[in-house]
């Protein structure tokens, strides 16, 4: 069943800094390596019928195997913007990659260990990256612009916040 009264953004919309200083960005390393945790705080001791229970149009299963498949790429953008020239990235269809049969049917906890082992990587890497490197770009073709990682950093600190508070509020909703 899908909640009609959801809200598009329970974490608020994505609004881009205009610039961030050393201490922000330490705070976003600190999500970044904190957003297991976070995720795996929202799904504690859910049942799989509840995993199977929808926010808006995916589950919350679907929501946790989209994150892995999500930061996954993200990873992968960050090393190419630093290894290759405005690399061109591959995007993906997220929505028919949520309907995959792992993403329907799989427990969650490959896609947690993907995001733990994922985060403690691209962590450290991101907490190692000095101005120039933060400058570096990838092109994304969905947007037809290029993207700093500077940029690309803080939108997926959001982007783990946003499906989190997605489980949370279906679950303050559910009383579960």
């Amino acid at each position: 069943m899908i909640s009609e009264q959801s809200p598009d953004f329970p974490a608020g919309e994505f609004t881009p800094p205009d610039n961030y200083d050393a201490a922000q960005k330490a705070v976003y390393v600190r999500q970044l390596k904190l957003a297991p945790r976070q995720i795996r705080d929202a799904v504690a001791g859910l049942e799989p019928s509840q995993l199977d229970t929808r926010y808006r149009n995916w589950t919350i299963r679907q929501i946790v195997h989209h994150l892995a498949d999500s930061h996954m790429n993200a990873y992968i953008r960050f090393k190419w913007a630093l290894t290759e020239e405005i690399p061109l990235i591959k995007s993906y269809n997220e929505t028919l990659w949520s309907e995959v049969v792992d993403a329907t049917t799989l427990p969650i906890e490959p896609s947690m260990l993907i995001l733990d082992g994922l985060h403690t990587r691209w962590g450290e890497l991101v907490a190692n990256l000095d101005e120039d490197q933060l400058s570096r770009t990838y092109f994304h073709p969905e947007i037809g612009d290029q993207v700093t990682l500077r940029e690309a950093l803080p939108n997926y600190v959001w982007h783990t916040d946003h499906h989190t508070a997605q489980i949370t509020w279906l679950r303050d909703s559910r009383s579960w």
